[in-house]
């Protein structure tokens, strides 16, 4: 290639994020997944995780943020989640939580600040981000293979933590 020419530009990345998390107990074992598709290619990519001894929602953040991160910057992405925690708080709590110095409306610390923030930075990743709230449960087919995902890893997250507490014992 000339380096006098500029560069072709890469075609447009579009891609269907499903997120979710889940957790045995609130706080107890949790896992999270999210299943990232390519709009155009069709092609799948699954990321999933645990933790021993978590809460839901920071499964459901760590769903989204590992996913994000998961694609090559400059993507265009439609997140699909079934937590109003994950999609009110990007959608409408953040600017006011960032105004605020990271306090609520009631002047509280903001929960799970360090995965807000990091999400944060995910999301600036990419050319663009949109969020969608689906209703869990309710049949829609990426969302129930993320729930499946995440809770396989919430139980394994329990069977590797009590195995941790007998070996320790």
């Amino acid at each position: 290639m000339n380096p006098e020419q500029p560069r072709p530009e890469a075609p447009e990345r579009r891609i269907t994020i499903a997120f979710d998390g889940a957790c045995k107990g609130n706080p107890g074992p949790g896992g999270w997944a999210a299943v990232l598709v390519n709009d155009q290619t069709k092609a799948e990519k699954i990321v999933q995780g645990r933790d021993p001894e978590t809460t839901n929602n920071r499964m459901e953040l760590q769903a989204a943020i590992s996913a994000l991160n998961a694609l090559r910057p400059g993507a265009y992405v439609r997140m699909l989640g079934d937590s109003q925690y994950v999609v009110k708080g990007v959608t409408e709590w953040l600017p006011n939580w960032k105004a605020n110095g990271w306090r609520t409306a009631q002047r509280k610390p903001v929960l799970n600040v360090e995965q807000w923030q990091e999400l944060e930075l995910a999301i600036a990743r990419h050319a663009a981000v949109t969020w969608e709230w689906v209703r869990g449960h309710d049949g829609h087919e990426l969302n129930e293979r993320v729930d499946k995902l995440a809770s396989e890893q919430a139980r394994w997250a329990g069977v590797v933590g009590a195995a941790k507490r007998v070996r320790a014992a």
